[in-house]
């Protein structure tokens, strides 16, 4: 279980059960989703889709940081493409920091909104250089610094901090963004297939019906169409590990490494007690084998004298650049996808945006999150890109039987697979991701078949969780 899954409002609203015609369409029912239809939802005819339940998908698995502090991305950015950008990108995670908190106290929401200190510190002396360039971009932006006054009992060299930032209760937020705009909402409800047609998008669901848009807004964490934005060659996946332990002191800061693999860490308090989330071990996809593995070298270094409530694994999307892509795919379709770690931020952010752009035409930033940016960075990134996609690729099709469990077999042709849980009863699933042939790879501890190319899931039975796949790889013995 996931730790904000117990808070997941349980009232399921009704799926699409006929054609219909709706000016605005938006897929995906996470945050960025939820949030647009906020935004949007004077509009006179609008309405949100889930393939789920809405909040079930990447919100319910993130930490739910709100923070401008983000490793050591604007040094980055001012070395690697220019200052402007940098300068640019630091004002819009400010913003998305400013309108989540106008949304909460105009709505009145309880979400255990909390302001925090956050911090970027390193144990590693060549790191050090990378946080002074940040602490200097920072200050010349008016940003008040904190220097080497990191709080925790960790080892460390050098640390920067800033005390503007915030946490909250992801789940609660949206549940609250679900109830004032249920009516306009459908869940369990699978867009599959996007044609153009007349001026008109004819989005097909997987139970038949369709749903005519003029404009449709992408919401969801992958996007499962390739053209014309070729995501694959512009992005790739990296998967982390969380773990929730019960601890005795809430010191009301959020803090992360300057580089992976690393750290990043929360605190959440109610009245069930303190919790400490921390994230670990992140890696590309392309890397990734052994899922149990993980997750032990997880707690061997960061659960030592704590109680373990909950683990879980989460899939970000890297670009190329490290910056969003939000805007215009093409001509009445909007899409919002690419958060780099950074998810909730950046999906209010990416809410804001592409509502002004459906409302007045025009957004700010357009130019700096625009899906068809040129910059050397992202060139020079892309052929690291295409290596770790080919890597994932193929190295998905050699599966060490080694590392799996005797309850785990496969077909000689490694096609198929078949599980035998603690019951005694067999789950068989194929053994291809339905989106681009991948080989799936078992994830153990989460019961889950895990595609190491472009992040699609699927239970232990077949059926889709997440991801770009429009199939189920569910397997009938004969």
């Amino acid at each position: 279980m996931y730790f904000w899954e117990k808070q997941l409002d349980k009232e399921l609203l009704p799926s699409l059960q006929q054609d219909i015609f709706v000016d605005t369409l938006i897929i995906g029912g996470g945050l960025t989703g939820l949030t647009t239809l906020y935004y949007l939802r004077q509009e006179k005819s609008i309405c949100l889709v889930e393939a789920r339940q809405v909040g079930s998908g990447i919100t319910l698995k993130t930490t739910g940081k709100l923070t401008y502090l983000q490793n050591t991305i604007y040094s980055d950015l001012e070395k690697n493409i220019d200052y402007t950008t940098a300068q640019n990108y630091l004002q819009s995670q400010r913003l998305a920091l400013s309108l989540i908190k106008e949304i909460i106290e105009k709505e009145n929401i309880s979400c255990h909104l909390e302001k925090v200190h956050s911090y970027v510190f390193t144990n590693s002396l060549k790191e050090i250089k990378k946080l002074k360039a940040e602490k200097t971009f920072l200050e010349q932006n008016n940003v008040l610094v904190e220097e080497n006054t990191f709080p925790l009992d960790i080892e460390y060299k050098e640390s920067i901090g800033v005390e503007d930032t915030y946490v909250f209760h992801p789940i609660e937020f949206i549940n609250h963004l679900k109830k004032i705009n249920k009516n306009k909402i459908y869940e369990q409800t699978k867009i599959i297939k996007i044609k153009r047609k007349k001026g008109m998008y004819i989005c097909k669901t997987d139970k038949g019906f369709i749903i005519k848009a003029r404009k449709v807004i992408l919401a969801c964490h992958y996007p499962f169409f390739l053209f014309p934005f070729f995501l694959p060659l512009k992005s790739h996946i990296e998967k982390s590990y969380l773990m929730v332990s019960k601890v005795l002191k809430n010191p009301k800061l959020s803090c992360i490494t300057v580089s992976n693999p690393g750290l990043s860490i929360r605190y959440y308090e109610d009245k069930t007690g303190i919790y400490e989330i921390c994230v670990g071990g992140s890696q590309k996809t392309s890397d990734i084998q052994n899922e149990e593995q993980n997750f032990k070298d997880l707690e061997q270094q960061f659960s030592s004298k704590k109680r373990i409530v909950c683990e879980w694994s989460n899939q970000d999307l890297i670009t190329n650049d490290y910056l969003p892509f939000i805007g215009q795919v093409k001509k009445n379709m909007y899409l919002a996808t690419g958060y780099n770690t950074w998810g909730m931020t950046n999906s209010i952010l990416a809410a804001y945006l592409m509502s002004k752009k459906i409302k007045e035409g025009k957004m700010p930033y357009e130019d700096l999150f625009s899906l068809y940016r040129c910059n050397y960075y992202q060139l020079k990134n892309s052929f690291k890109t295409i290596f770790f996609n080919l890597k994932a690729f193929l190295k998905s099709k050699k599966i060490n039987k080694e590392w799996y469990p005797s309850t785990l077999v496969f077909s000689k042709d490694k096609k198929v697979a078949f599980y035998k849980d603690q019951e005694g009863n067999t789950h068989s699933v194929y053994t291809t991701c339905p989106h681009l042939g991948c080989s799936l790879l078992f994830n153990e501890k989460e019961k889950t078949w895990d595609c190491p190319c472009h992040s699609s899931r699927f239970t232990r039975d077949g059926k889709w969780m997440e991801g770009p796949s429009k199939k189920d790889i569910t397997y009938k013995v004969k």
